[in-house]
């Protein structure tokens, strides 16, 4: 059955510069309440490996306090739409979070990033598209993007945070 899905506020601060969007939660994520909690999902390895040593972190607080003391925070770019299912393909009658109060308050991000390319795409949609910041489209972190490995996808995410995370 499809469902109405509500995405989560955002993980930002006063600090943040480098905002990773991705396009709702997924249906673990929802039940937890936590951004990328599905195990599958790579999302949090590649943080790992990036920030922390490839020393899993499990407590959610935890986690979120490693992103933002490197200046990243996480968001959608959708907070509501219909789907069936985590899968992006199955998304119906989105609509778009609310970005301009977003950058207003958090003027220091300059940095987006789209975790895949479905998340790039319902940006497009923000009429408000902001002509100075940075935006990089990244590989999925999704366990349902096998197209390319774990190392190749981290290489390419390492490159633009290295490049965009003043820490």
């Amino acid at each position: 059955m499809i469902m109405k899905k509500e995405g989560f506020k955002p993980v930002v601060d006063k600090n943040t510069e480098v905002l990773i969007l991705g396009t709702m939660p997924g249906d673990l994520s929802i039940q937890t309440g936590e951004y990328y909690a599905n195990p599958k999902n790579q999302f949090w390895k590649i943080i790992f490996k990036k920030y922390n040593n490839g020393i899993s972190e499990y407590n959610y607080e935890t986690k979120i306090n490693l992103l933002l003391n490197h200046k990243i925070g996480l968001w959608d770019v959708l907070i509501k739409a219909e789907r069936l299912g985590s899968l992006d393909s199955n998304i119906q009658k989105e609509e778009i979070n609310n970005f301009e109060d977003l950058f207003n308050e958090f003027p220091k991000v300059t940095t987006i990033v789209f975790n895949g390319q479905k998340a790039a795409e319902y940006f497009r949609g923000f009429k408000a598209i902001p002509n100075d910041k940075n935006y990089y489209t990244l590989p999925s972190t999704s366990s349902a993007n096998t197209g390319k490995s774990f190392d190749r996808k981290f290489q390419e995410w390492d490159s633009v945070l290295t490049t965009h995370c003043s820490i």
